[in-house]
């Protein structure tokens, strides 16, 4: 059975919102459906035979990918090495995303860093995929 990407896209920014571990979503690679679960809200539909099932495996989240502030570390060391350790700094505290972005909008930056972004979320979500054996459609 093959995957439309996107599908497996929407899952891994499902589970990629909000703090880690607090949204969850399953693919059962026998039927093609995704389950999804969220700390916040009405969304569990996942049933219990899915966690002892071989043929379903949790999405993984951009922490568990590798895509978040080393994401930004690596962008900020290509992209403003004479402000890396300004970067560095602004993620040692809350609100750091909102900060960073301002930066980078400031300098012109901004664009660069979303394009930068979906590129590697998309390979490694696509790295991901083929390590655990889904095939995707196209």
């Amino acid at each position: 059975m093959s995957f439309k990407f996107s599908d497996i896209e929407d899952a891994y920014l499902f589970v990629s919102m909000g703090p880690e571990f607090s949204n969850q979503a399953i693919l059962c690679k026998k039927t093609g459906k995704i389950y999804y679960a969220s700390e916040y809200g009405d969304e569990n539909e996942i049933p219990e035979d899915v966690y002892e099932n071989d043929e379903c495996i949790e999405i993984s989240g951009k922490n568990t990918l590798d895509l978040g502030t080393n994401l930004v570390f690596e962008f900020a060391e290509k992209n403003l090495p004479e402000m890396y350790e300004q970067v560095r700094q602004i993620f040692r505290k809350k609100g750091a995303y909102a900060r960073y972005k301002d930066l980078l909008d400031e300098k012109g930056l901004l664009q660069r860093w979303y394009d930068f972004e979906n590129d590697r979320q998309t390979q490694a979500l696509k790295e991901w995929c083929a390590d655990n054996k889904i095939e995707l459609d196209g």
